[in-house]
């Protein structure tokens, strides 16, 4: 893949506050938002997720069998009942034409495959001679959505059609594809032809791929060169045992993490969510503020991406304080690599590999005072030692001393 995403991309999701109902209006405001009070610290990508293109798209999962609006080309298209500016064939260029002009960059979501009201009616593949009806692999379903059936890859259509989507997305001036039910069984030519597709639209477009769900190491070197960043687990809640999951995860992905190719562990459910999404009520997070640290400091110092779930314009000011915080994001920026260091019991320790950053967490239900020698953590006493949450100096000494709440976490930057 071409060298985008050399730090680990940041923005605005819709799942898991408008599930797969969100409009053009609540798309805006929360592109807006990000404007005016995060892009400073690096929040960039405005991301519209899942059935874009279901007019009746509501609350609580997904419509079966949906009348999805479609082009003559079988081309997915924004429902304009939800995305008025799409209304006359515009499709998503007018919204990305103002999410650009804010500064910032737009994104879409998309299913693996071709949608089977275009194979039904038999559409014409732009650009190509072939057609819907000749590409489809029946086999290859999602188990979760049945908008779309899988492509059959031996037949050159597949590619076709690919091709002709994505050049879709890049003539609207789309700059971030979530292409999903890609990894989940691992359909390694599914893969390969989105990927092609997206080098082959003549934009610069970041290829983030999804879900994750016993994804294997295995397939490591084939997503660093077919994708950008690519997920490592299935949908994440705000549950502490989604978070707490994580641990383990991004251990083992570490070390294929580096400009241009990222491990991503999901969205962060901060903010006020649940508005009209697949699970839970309308909510704030149901994480303490401890978790919420906890994840935000894992995320970081693992170099995931970040990707906020929230309505922005109505989540608490401290949310947009955590999520603003340049110390803490700073280590998600950091040029240098970071791995787990240190492990006893529900205590785990990460570093960076040229020792900028240290971070600790307490995974366990009770208060933890920790005392690591820095050797323990395979960095040397450092000149001086800062405290990136309370964004507060140390003076150090021969060992790390911290006192850590229930599932709570401190990050330092070291000099």
């Amino acid at each position: 893949m071409t060298r985008l995403a050399a730090t680990p991309p940041m923005g605005w999701n819709s799942w898991d506050v408008f599930g797969t109902s969100v409009t053009e209006a609540e798309t805006r405001a929360n592109a807006e938002f990000i404007a005016e009070h995060m892009a400073e610290h690096g929040w960039e990508y405005v991301v519209v997720d899942i059935q874009w293109y279901d007019p009746a798209a509501r609350s609580g999962g997904y419509n079966s069998r949906a009348k999805l609006v479609l082009d003559e080309y079988g081309i997915p298209q924004p429902a304009p009942n939800r995305f008025p500016s799409a209304a006359g064939g515009a499709g998503f260029k007018p919204l990305a034409d103002y999410v650009h002009s804010l500064g910032l960059k737009f994104g879409l979501h998309i299913l693996r495959g071709v949608p089977r009201q275009a194979v039904a009616a038999d559409t014409p593949i732009k650009g190509s001679e072939y057609s819907a009806a000749q590409i489809p692999d029946r086999e290859r379903l999602a188990g979760w959505i049945d908008d779309n059936w899988g492509i059959d890859h031996s037949h050159p259509g597949g590619q076709a059609y690919y091709d002709s989507l994505v050049r879709q997305f890049a003539d609207w001036g789309v700059d971030y594809v979530k292409a999903d039910d890609m990894i989940a069984p691992y359909w390694e030519d599914e893969v390969e032809a989105f990927a092609h597709a997206v080098q082959r639209s003549g934009r610069d477009i970041v290829l983030s791929l999804s879900p994750g769900v016993h994804l294997s190491t295995d397939h490591a070197e084939h997503l660093q060169a077919h994708s950008h960043l690519w997920r490592i687990s299935a949908d994440l809640w705000d549950r502490w045992r989604d978070i707490d999951a994580q641990f383990d995860l991004l251990r083992e992905w570490a070390p294929y993490g580096g400009p241009g190719h990222w491990p991503d562990a999901d969205m962060l459910p901060l903010g006020r969510m649940g508005l009209r999404a697949e699970v839970g009520e309308p909510r704030e997070s149901l994480l303490t503020p401890d978790e919420q640290r906890t994840m935000l400091t894992l995320w970081c110092i693992a170099r995931s991406p970040l990707m906020v779930g929230a309505d922005l314009p109505t989540s608490s000011g401290e949310t947009i304080e955590l999520l603003t915080n340049p110390e803490v994001l700073a280590a998600q920026r950091h040029d240098a690599g970071a791995r787990e260091v240190w492990r006893e019991g529900k205590q785990v320790a990460w570093a960076s590999e040229d020792g900028a950053f240290a971070a600790v967490f307490n995974r366990g239900p009770e208060i933890a005072e920790l005392r690591l020698p820095w050797a323990t953590l395979g960095l040397t006493r450092p000149d001086g030692l800062r405290d990136c949450w309370n964004r507060s100096d140390i003076v150090p000494d021969d060992q790390l001393r911290v006192k850590l709440q229930p599932h709570g976490a401190a990050l330092f930057r070291l000099s």
